[in-house]
């Protein structure tokens, strides 16, 4: 709320300012699982503003998955692809580093446009009766949140932004992932609960609390993996692709990546992981393109851009399904929100790819 008033008329900006970073670390090392600890930051800070839900999900979201989707050094979806297919160096990455400026701004100007809307018309939110509840969790209308920002409040931001330093150095120099980032989160709460001097008890309760946001999101994402399991162990995935390496040959530059797009980004319903995907069908479609007379990193581009597209909405994903989940909005509400950015990064999705498949190798 002190955010909030310090900004004034100017709060939009925390759209840009926070989509931009999460965009950084979705292009860089693959930000994807890492943001489901921020949704439950960003929904009062947002949702306090006079936003809803659905903009809180999108700064989070859609930053992280847009980098994602335009990357750069990626080393899960760009760099694994480049590996399989024995290109170094990553020659295009001035074409990611366009990719990734263009699709990063059509993003945030599409999160910007919806949110001005809602906040002009809170009742046009498809989830403005949810948000009520959520409101009431959150105690948004609660006078408590008028109170002075004290010396206990300052030192746990502190903490809390030594923290997220100290991750992102982890991840970016030592290699750092899931086990390492719980442990820094975890110290982020008791170092937080100290300094506010909240009892064990009181410590030990809220860390339940907290927990309980996170069982729903873990046993959706738990659905989601047994559907992957089902399509590698029946190989239905094989089945499709070899269908598919024979039904390309002999097309134009534009009709392959349009192909190659649409094919990938239907595989990632049952991959929806980008390294297994690329695994999964760079042995096959990258030799292809090169058979086809293309640039090989026009799969390489394909599949970053399409694989991510597809896991914005697809229920097989536990990223998606878990984020929705921490923000307690359904697949459907948020489909009928998202399928216009999907359309705009389609088309981007179109434009890039056939551009790295034009470019000589």
């Amino acid at each position: 709320m002190r955010v909030t008033r310090k900004l004034k008329n100017r709060d939009i900006l925390i759209i840009p300012i926070m989509m931009v970073l999460f965009s950084i670390g979705g292009t860089t090392f693959g930000m994807a699982e890492e943001t489901l600890p921020f949704y439950l930051i960003f929904l009062p800070i947002v949702m306090g503003m006079g936003y809803d839900s659905i903009t809180a999900f999108m700064i989070v979201f859609l930053g992280a998955r847009t980098g994602y989707m335009a990357a750069t050094i990626n080393p899960f979806n760009v760099l694994v692809s480049q590996g399989i297919l024995g290109i170094t160096g990553n020659p295009l990455l001035w074409l990611r580093l366009v990719a990734w400026i263009v699709c990063t701004a059509v993003a945030i100007g599409f999160v910007m446009f919806y949110a001005r809307r809602v906040k002009r018309n809170p009742e046009s939110s498809i989830t403005y009766k949810d948000d009520l509840e959520k409101r009431k969790e959150y105690e948004l209308d609660s006078k408590e949140l008028d109170m002075p920002f004290t010396a206990r409040h300052k030192a746990i931001l502190i903490v809390f932004g030594l923290g997220l330093a100290l991750i992102v150095w982890g991840l970016v120099t030592q290699g750092w992932y899931m086990n390492e980032l719980s442990a820094v989160f975890f110290a982020i709460g008791l170092f937080s609960g100290m300094i506010g001097g909240l009892s064990e008890k009181t410590m030990a309760k809220s860390f339940v609390n907290g927990m309980a946001d996170f069982v729903f999101a873990a046993v959706i994402i738990g659905f989601a993996r047994a559907i992957l399991v089902i399509a590698q162990d029946g190989m239905i995935i094989d089945t499709i692709l070899n269908g598919v390496a024979t039904g390309l040959a002999g097309v134009s530059p534009v009709v392959y990546a349009l192909m190659l797009i649409l094919i990938l980004f239907l595989l990632s319903f049952l991959v929806p992981s980008s390294s297994g995907l690329a695994a999964l069908t760079m042995p096959i479609l990258g030799p292809l393109t090169v058979m086809m007379g293309f640039n090989p990193e026009c799969a390489v581009t394909a599949l970053c851009m399409s694989a991510a597209l597809a896991c914005t909405v697809a229920p097989t994903s536990g990223v998606v399904m878990g984020s929705l989940g921490m923000c307690k909005i359904n697949l459907v509400q948020w489909a009928k929100v998202g399928w216009k950015y999907m359309i705009l990064m389609g088309v981007l999705t179109i434009v890039f790819t056939v551009i790295s498949s034009l470019i000589p190798a």
